[in-house]
C-alpha cells in the first residue's frame, strides 16, 4: 500500500528472454525402413483382392488382353448379376452362414463347459483329459476323415445341416484359449461364490460368462472364418445342389470342358461376393476381436 492510502500496482516480474536452442532429432532410418516393410507386405496381401476386383468389373475379351488391365471396368453391375444368378448365390449364402454359425457357436458353448469342467472340477485324471484334448492337433483332418463320415453316414445325416455342423463342433484350440482365461481368474472368485452357496452352473453363468465376452468374439470371429472357408468336409457328405456352400459352389462356374473359355470375370464377382460376409464380422466385431486377443494374453 503506499503513503497516500492507495493501493499500489503489483511489481512486474521482467520476463527473462528465454533462448531456445534448436536440435535436430537424428534421422531414424530404423523407422522408414520398418513403415516401407509394412506398406510393401500390405500391398502383397491386397494386391491379390484389389486385381480379383477388377476382373470382376471387366469383360472376358479384357480379362484375356496382354498386358492385363490393372484398373476397374464399366461392368461390374451386369457380372455381379449373372455369377448372383447362375451360381443360385442366395443358397450357397444361406448353406454357408449356418455351416458357419451353427458350427462356430458349438465349439464355443463346448470348449467353455469343457474348460470349465478342467478348471474348476477335480476328479482323477483331469490332466490326462486335458493332454488328449489338446493332443488331438497333431491329427490332420485327412487322418479321421473317413471315420467320420462312416459315422455320419450310419446316422443318417448325409446332405444335411447335422452331417455339415456337428463334426465340426469340438475344438481343442478353444478349450485351451478357455482354459488359460480361467486360468488367470483368482481363486478368491470361486471360494467367495461357494461360501454364499452358488452352484457350479451358476457360478458359470453369473461369474465366468461375463468376464468371457471379449474371449467369446475372437474366438468366434476365427471359428466362423474357418466354418466359411470349409471345403473338404462339405465335399464329401453333400452331393445335391441344395446343401451345397458357397466355396463349393464357386466350381460350377468353371467350365468342365475344354471347349469354352473360363468366364473369370464372373467367377470373380462371385469370389467377391463370398467375400463379403467374412469382411463384415470382421469389421463388426474388430473391437471386440483385439480386446480379447489382449485379454487372452495377459
Amino acid at each position: 500500500m503506499s503513503p497516500d492510502g492507495t493501493l499500489a500496482a503489483p511489481a512486474r516480474a521482467t520476463a527473462l528472454p528465454r533462448v531456445v536452442e534448436s536440435r535436430r532429432r537424428p534421422f531414424d532410418w530404423g523407422s522408414v525402413v520398418a513403415h516401407l516393410l509394412l506398406l510393401a507386405c500390405v500391398a502383397v496381401i491386397a494386391f491379390p483382392l484389389y486385381y480379383a476386383f477388377v476382373i470382376s468389373t471387366q469383360t472376358v475379351q479384357e480379362v484375356l488382353a496382354r498386358p492385363p488391365l490393372l484398373r476397374p471396368s464399366g461392368h461390374l453391375v451386369e457380372n455381379y448379376l449373372e455369377a448372383w444368378n447362375r451360381s443360385h448365390m442366395p443358397r450357397l449364402l444361406w448353406n454357408s452362414a449356418v455351416v458357419a454359425v451353427v458350427s462356430a457357436t458349438g465349439k464355443i458353448v463346448m470348449s467353455l463347459l469343457s474348460a470349465f469342467a478342467i478348471v474348476y472340477f477335480n476328479f482323477r485324471g483331469k490332466l490326462l483329459v486335458f493332454w488328449m484334448i489338446f493332443i488331438t492337433l497333431m491329427l490332420p483332418v485327412e487322418v479321421r476323415i473317413m471315420s467320420t463320415y462312416e459315422v455320419i453316414g450310419n446316422l443318417g445325416w448325409l446332405n444335411s445341416y447335422s452331417g455339415l455342423t456337428v463334426p465340426l463342433m469340438a475344438s481343442a484350440t478353444a478349450t485351451f484359449l478357455f482354459r488359460q482365461f480361467y486360468l488367470t481368474i483368482p481363486n478368491e472368485l470361486a471360494e467367495a461364490a461357494q461360501l454364499d452357496g452358488v452352484g457350479p452352473m451358476r457360478f458359470l453363468w453369473s461369474f465366468l460368462l461375463p468376464l468371457s465376452w471379449a474371449n467369446f468374439a475372437a474366438l468366434f470371429v476365427v471359428l466362423f472364418i474357418f466354418g466359411w472357408n470349409q471345403y473338404l468336409w462339405p465335399l464329401m457328405i453333400t452331393n445335391t445342389e441344395a446343401m451345397r456352400v458357397v466355396v463349393i459352389g464357386l466350381q460350377d462356374l468353371i467350365p468342365r470342358t475344354g471347349t469354352h473359355v473360363p468366364e473369370w470375370n464372373v467367377m470373380m464377382a462371385a469370389a467377391i461376393m463370398a467375400l463379403l460376409p467374412p469382411v463384415a464380422v470382421i469389421l463388426f466385431m474388430q473391437r471386440w476381436f483385439v480386446k480379447g486377443l489382449i485379454e487372452s494374453e495377459k
